[in-house]
């Protein structure tokens, strides 16, 4: 088993237990409020959590702070003592990864796309001088960049001892390091950002791509889903309609404007508009991801 490798790792401290709930049979989560990272949300924005077995834990994405990781790995001891033996991330975003330190005293692989350590490295000085403007300092200390020392490439299984996880690493989607987790004994998903509900979508790869995917998702023998943000459980596969929806409108907007020979700059406002009422977040997300796809469809 390959540790979990951090520079200058953190003593686990006493924290208060994270509020997850029971989604199914030694299936746990914590679900995340609609917000971006700031310090009044203290970066629990993700839905994170965890899955029991007979003989040890995986942890599924760590949350926004090491505070939230310490929280995450509290709950877990109120409901046992067995070992921490995988942190899996389901992709790079700070949200679902800055919390990964918290474990470093677990003897824990930590687990990821294949992609996940380039994209990260790139990315995480960026991600923590963003995050330190809104929440500060204090909120962040401890952060550091954990790479994973397990990578998938296609699919892999995790055994917790009467218990198997099945991990997926998908091509380019809501990011190029997409990782979903399939617990077979409560046929839960753990999505990752791959679905969101209620929050606007965050498109940061490839809008193609994405539909793709949630085209081979939507064949996961799942009956409920833990959504990167959303409602904790949902049920599936009815949990990605709003969101391949939501796509789907977005590129038929993107792909009219460019017909139409209209610039990215007046056709920024309009595309995926008649969108706005169903998503919270719209404005912070809706004109990104316009944007992306506008660059992305402009060439197809």
């Amino acid at each position: 088993m390959l540790l979990l490798a951090i520079t200058g790792a953190i003593g686990r401290a006493t924290a208060e237990p994270l509020p997850v709930v029971e989604v199914a049979d030694g299936v746990f989560a914590f679900q995340g409020v609609h917000a971006e990272m700031n310090a009044a949300n203290r970066g629990g924005i993700a839905n994170i959590g965890f899955v029991i077995g007979h003989d040890a834990v995986a942890v599924i994405d760590t949350g926004g702070s090491v505070e939230e990781g310490r929280r995450l790995l509290e709950a877990i001891r109120l409901r046992t003592d067995l070992p921490v033996k995988w942190v899996v991330l389901t992709h790079m975003h700070p949200d679902h990864v800055f919390g990964t330190a918290a474990f470093g005293g677990q003897d824990a692989a930590v687990v990821a796309h294949a992609h996940l350590n380039v994209a990260l490295e790139a990315r995480f000085d960026h991600y923590l001088a963003a995050n330190r403007a809104v929440m500060g300092e204090a909120l962040l200390e401890g952060v550091v960049r954990v790479p994973a020392t397990v990578e998938v490439a296609d699919t892999r299984t995790i055994d917790l001892g009467g218990r198997v996880l099945d991990l997926v690493a998908w091509p380019v989607s809501h990011t190029d390091n997409d990782l979903t987790v399939y617990d077979r004994a409560t046929r839960t998903l753990f999505s990752g950002d791959l679905v969101f509900l209620g929050h606007t979508p965050s498109l940061d790869g490839s809008l193609v791509g994405w539909l793709r995917t949630l085209d081979r998702l939507a064949a996961v023998p799942a009956l409920r889903v833990v959504p990167g943000h959303g409602p904790v459980p949902s049920p599936w596969p009815a949990a990605i309609e709003p969101e391949r929806h939501y796509f789907e409108v977005l590129a038929a907007d993107v792909r009219a404007a460019i017909a139409a020979g209209t610039p990215l700059s007046a056709a920024v406002g309009t595309i995926g508009r008649s969108e706005a009422g169903k998503w919270e977040l719209f404005d912070d997300f809706n004109a990104r991801n316009a944007t992306a796809a506008f660059a992305e469809l402009e060439w197809e």
